[in-house]
């Protein structure tokens, strides 16, 4: 007898080898190495402006300044493989590189200048650091159940904001640096586009792996330009020493001030927003859901990063949005090839001279690369506001102040000067305050309110919840009415299940009455609704076709949807309706009325009950919306 045990089907899904998430995927060593140097290339000018900022502001030395910087990119490159490789419930686990917040600038250097400057200055500025981390790590798990609060109108918001503040930065490199800005030199506006243009041709003409180091290859082309028109100098190579590391409390122990202690933590909770907003951007490129233990591992990362900054004389630590830009322009989501660039950065961190030969690299040239990773960004913000309803004024609001508040503050950034010292924290930074007006502005139309508020028939005054559920049957059917069209017995058999806990029962009541109705009242119900794009008589009709153009139809438009009218009611016997709300435009209103031409009857009949639940959902919220912007919150269910 043969034995049933033979070798197992290596084509079945059981025993297939599963491919791993792009994010996990471990590229072979070349590729690792190009695209970390990348990383490191496009992310080393801005991780080293913060200690040369500092060190020029509270009075440091050239050899203090020098070790900072190596200090910097050493704890960088530990940071950045905390973040992206992780371990235990620490590193989100995303390509993710981290590097000082620019948040942390102007209390740092007021919190150095208070302790008189110089390394006493810097000892104060690294006590404050090390609590502060320490406060991140413990608050991570708390900061991350607040994700609720974060829908795509925020998140969008954010990671738009994020792209597009960081333009202006692009723009001071692409005109000669911070430093020597010179807008009217031609050789830098060259510099600049010609990257940028390198940039976009490789990504056009080649595909594979050419295209993914496009950056690399712009940024190596645009120096070797630059060095044969005699604009680069390497002579700082030959003065930096070949081995340099840094060693905890280089300065001297760390001093605690409260005042100090309290200016940073707070710094932390603004770049917690940032963290926030920064994961979500990642998540959305590299197709991978964020939840809370995500964003409390990134946080967590941060943390225990910025304690270690002050450990080892560096400062608070974030995820770099500058890096979040080449991953989508590259597309090579794997999270190793950022551990292999914080590889890289501890072994330029040890060696001045690798650290000398990279900040060589030209403003212009960096510059014109980085017009190109940054505005990927503002482009990931735009899909993900994509999904948001405009229709609903009070997302407009929140998205429209924010841009505008971040886009001051970006523009002009003098304008924190004229506030006290504790609000400049927050306008110092045109990301923190577009980021902080987008959570509060959310917060206040879709979450806070004293309770559910409903307008009822128009010219009737607002009422609550307590006052529905004390209606007789006639003021019931009066105040809700007009969810449905022609016949109330729906809202009729909805208020015989008073009384309403909150407004979900009221809505589910509704929904449970419309398909409890019997056939022959459905079908009533059904004919009183109005053809789509046809003579409009009533108001919530016209609010909601006015959505979708279909109340300023051209003629030949006009002539699609009669005809589509009338071959829908020729096979049904009822007009064609559909929720026009939650389709983009007349054209996919359009095939889905041709698609549902070919349902049976019994299952297109189904198929309006359906429609007509999710017009009643809509006219119910903007019953909500109009009673109370605030409270509307409180129905946001009804949306999902």
């Amino acid at each position: 007898m043969r034995s049933s045990s033979r070798p197992a089907d290596r084509s079945s899904p059981t025993s297939a080898r599963r491919k791993p998430h792009p994010v996990d995927e471990v590229l072979p060593a070349g590729k690792l190495a190009v695209y970390g140097i990348q990383h490191v290339l496009a992310f080393y000018a801005g991780a080293v402006i913060v200690p040369i900022l500092l060190a020029g502001a509270i009075g440091l030395s050239e050899r203090e300044l020098i070790h900072l910087i190596n200090a910097d990119l050493f704890t960088c490159g530990i940071a950045s493989i905390i973040q992206s490789i992780g371990f235990w419930k620490v590193g989100v686990r995303l390509p993710l590189l981290q590097g000082v917040t620019f948040t942390a600038v102007s209390p740092m250097i007021a919190i150095g200048m208070a302790a008189g400057g110089g390394t006493d200055g810097l000892l104060v500025i690294y006590g404050a650091v090390i609590v502060a981390g320490l406060f991140t790590f413990l608050v991570a798990p708390w900061f991350s159940t607040l994700i609720r609060f974060f829908p795509p109108v925020v998140t969008g918001t954010v990671i738009t904001i994020i792209g597009l503040a960081l333009l202006p930065v692009a723009a001071a490199d692409a005109v000669g640096g911070g430093s020597s800005p010179d807008p009217t030199n031609g050789r830098y506006l060259a510099y600049a586009l010609g990257t940028l243009a390198v940039i976009v041709l490789i990504q056009r003409v080649f595909r594979g792996f050419a295209a993914t180091v496009a950056v690399l290859i712009g940024l190596v082309l645009g120096t070797a330009v630059a060095w044969i028109l005699g604009d680069v100098s390497f002579a700082s190579v030959g003065d930096s020493s070949w081995f340099g590391v840094t060693t905890p409390f280089f300065f001297g122990w760390p001093k605690f001030a409260g005042a100090a202690i309290v200016s940073m933590i707070v710094v932390m909770l603004i770049t917690a927003v940032e963290t926030t907003g920064d994961v979500f951007a990642t998540g959305e490129i590299v197709d991978k859901r964020v939840g809370k233990e995500d964003v409390a591992r990134a946080l967590r990362a941060d943390g225990l990063a910025t304690t270690i900054g002050g450990v080892l004389n560096s400062f608070p630590y974030t995820c770099f949005a500058e890096n979040v830009g080449l991953v989508r322009l590259t597309r090579v989501k794997s999270r190793y090839v950022v551990a292999a660039a914080g590889v890289f950065m501890i072994l330029i961190g040890m060696v001045p001279k690798a650290g000398a030969i990279v900040a060589s690299i030209p403003h212009p040239v960096l510059g014109g690369a980085a017009l190109a990773m940054f505005a990927t960004v503002a482009v990931v913000g735009f899909q993900t506001l994509s999904r948001v309803d405009f229709h609903d004024h009070r997302n407009v609001v929140i998205v429209g102040t924010s841009v505008g508040l971040a886009m001051l503050v970006t523009a002009q950034p003098d304008v924190a000067k004229a506030l006290p010292g504790w609000a400049q924290i927050v306008f110092g930074s045109g990301i923190t305050l577009g980021s902080i007006t987008a959570i509060v502005l959310n917060l206040v139309f879709h979450h806070v309110g004293r309770g559910p508020a409903i307008a009822g028939a128009p010219g009737t005054p607002t009422i609550r919840l307590n006052a529905v559920n004390g209606m007789t049957r006639g003021e019931f059917v009066a105040a809700f009415g007009r969810l449905f069209q022609g016949p109330t017995d729906v809202v009729g058999r909805a208020y015989d299940r008073t009384p309403f806990a909150d407004t979900t029962a009221l809505r589910t009541a509704f929904q449970e009455a419309l398909f409890a109705t019997p056939r022959e009242e459905q079908r009533a119900l059904m004919a009183a609704y109005p053809d789509l794009g046809g003579d409009l008589v009533d108001e919530d009709s016209v609010h909601e076709q006015e959505c979708a153009g279909l109340t300023r139809l051209a003629d030949d438009d006009r002539s699609e949807f009669e005809a589509l009218a009338a071959s829908y009611r020729e096979r049904f016997g009822i007009p064609l309706i559909v929720c026009v709300r939650d389709h983009p435009d007349r054209a996919a209103i359009l095939a889905e009325g041709t698609r549902r031409l070919g349902n049976a009857p019994a299952q297109e009949h189904a198929a309006a009950l359906i429609e007509i639940a999710k017009v009643a959902n809509r006219r119910f919220e903007d019953l909500v919306t109009e009673a109370n912007p605030i409270a509307a919150a409180r129905v946001g269910a009804f949306r999902r």
